[in-house]
């Protein structure tokens, strides 16, 4: 009987993750001890359309540069100093909801609207808020929403859920419908021009892939609520700080003023000069975290808060946001190890060397899986595409994979895998904006992830079988 009831109570392996500090500082030292593994190794990089291009088949080895114990804390500074942006951008994005918050205009919009549909319908609502995440990640890209995502986590609490449900709504989806989006500028439009295919073609296999993920992740948004629901105790989101995002007094007593509207206007005004700036002048990180703190000052003058009153506020809100600004910078120097032991390079030729003897079906599952290996010390969809395709498309092709098939294959590595990469600064930043550590995440997100990733290989079994083209 005690012996059942111990494999009763056995936990899956991915509830004991440890600490995301601790777990990071286990890959900084992994990759430490790669350089005396690994050969050093670089492939030859030309200028494309102002950008750096690796030269297939220019790979070769150069002096092995092994990283002393110095120079891998030095790596830790240094990722604060790569990452600076980002890191910026949570602070940033932190004050101006600290601001908006102090106000009480979220807090009273997102308790009027649950109060005007009604708590019965809290299951609906979180399925829409899912496709609204996801679409935004769809159509306006991944770090550029990183202001929506505060509104996820005073939605959730307001409908009993937790922080992690609002990771989940938000983030979560965000994830989903940027990586696997018909239309990602980064992945699928980089790699159609190094194709030279038509910009975003193959788009409705994309389409249908996308959408299905984004209604796994609604399910499993749902599924996850109705656990905690019934069983508080099964949240994964117990002890999280949710001070200052949580309704303070009942739904039927929310409404909105006059100046909780002006407040939402000014925000609202903001994302529509994010946006333009975005497709029109391509704005990026900087703009935003200006955009931002624009907004704050302005919805602290409109709310009336003294000056003392906003620099208080301004304050706690930097401290709030400042673990999650820690660990984008933390996340980063996982890369600047990379690049000074010359191994990243090392890692890609290699997965693509053992991708030649494999069956067709096999060998597009392997190059996606290789992506994934690659996504972890690339983080970039970009950079990754601009490093690893222009070696990818004429092997896929020598497999016998139209190059369509090896861009496919190339997202859903970079895309799925982006649930869980502890380097992806932009998911540390928005998992920071909801006040969810990673580790916890990970614990949530890891069965999706694997969901999403089997969804994905029957797509690409798909596009096999018909050629796709």
């Amino acid at each position: 009987m005690s012996i059942q009831n111990d494999l009763g109570n056995k936990k899956a392996w991915y509830t004991r993750i440890p600490h995301a500090v601790t777990m990071l500082f286990g890959i900084i030292i992994l990759v430490a001890i790669l350089t005396y593994i690994l050969p050093a190794g670089t492939y030859e990089r030309v200028m494309v359309d102002g950008r750096m291009t690796v030269v297939p088949g220019s790979y070769s080895t150069i002096p092995q540069t092994p990283i002393g114990i110095l120079d891998m804390f030095k790596a830790i500074p240094l990722g604060f100093k790569a990452a600076i942006e980002i890191i910026f951008i949570v602070l940033a994005g932190g004050i101006m909801f600290g601001i908006m918050e102090k106000s009480k205009a979220v807090e009273n919009s997102v308790g009027a609207l649950v109060k005007k549909l009604g708590l019965e319908r809290k299951y609906l609502i979180i399925v829409i808020m899912t496709f609204i995440y996801g679409i935004l990640g769809v159509a306006v890209g991944y770090e550029n929403n990183i202001a929506m995502v505060p509104i996820a986590a005073v939605l959730s609490l307001a409908l009993g859920g937790d922080l992690i449900l609002a990771a989940g709504i938000s983030v979560g989806a965000m994830t989903i419908g940027f990586g696997l989006s018909p239309i990602n500028p980064y992945t699928v439009g980089t790699g159609h021009k190094l194709a030279e295919l038509q910009m975003f073609s193959g788009a409705l296999l994309r389409s249908v892939l996308c959408f299905i993920a984004l209604s796994v992740m609604a399910f499993y948004n749902v599924r996850y609520f109705k656990k905690i629901t019934k069983d508080p105790g099964k949240s994964l989101g117990k002890g999280l700080d949710e001070s200052g995002i949580s309704l303070s007094k009942p739904i039927e007593d929310y409404s909105v003023t006059t100046n909780n509207w002006l407040v939402i206007s000014i925000f609202v005004a903001g994302l529509i000069l994010i946006l333009y700036g975005v497709f029109v002048h391509h704005w990026y990180i900087n703009e935003l975290s200006a955009v931002f703190l624009m907004v704050a000052i302005l919805c602290g003058i409109v709310s009336r808060m003294n000056p003392t009153v906003m620099s208080e506020t301004v304050l706690d809100s930097v401290a709030k946001a400042a673990p999650g600004a820690f660990m984008v910078g933390y996340a980063t120097s996982i890369k600047v190890l990379m690049e000074m032991g010359n191994i990243g390079d090392t890692i890609s030729f290699n997965l693509s060397q053992m991708l030649q003897d494999l069956p067709l079906y096999a060998s597009a599952i392997s190059m996606s899986l290789s992506q994934t290996v690659i996504n972890f010390f690339i983080p970039s969809g970009s950079g990754q595409a601009l490093a690893t395709l222009p070696v990818m498309l004429p092997l896929g092709e020598a497999l016998g994979l139209t190059r369509q098939i090896t861009i496919l294959a190339f997202q859903i590595g970079d895309g799925v895998s982006n649930l869980i990469n502890p380097t992806l600064g932009g998911l540390i930043a928005m998992l920071s904006m909801c006040r969810v550590p990673l580790d916890r995440w990970l614990r949530f997100i890891f069965p999706m992830a694997i969901m999403v990733l089997g969804l994905a290989f029957i797509a690409l079994i798909i596009a096999v079988a018909t050629g796709y083209n």
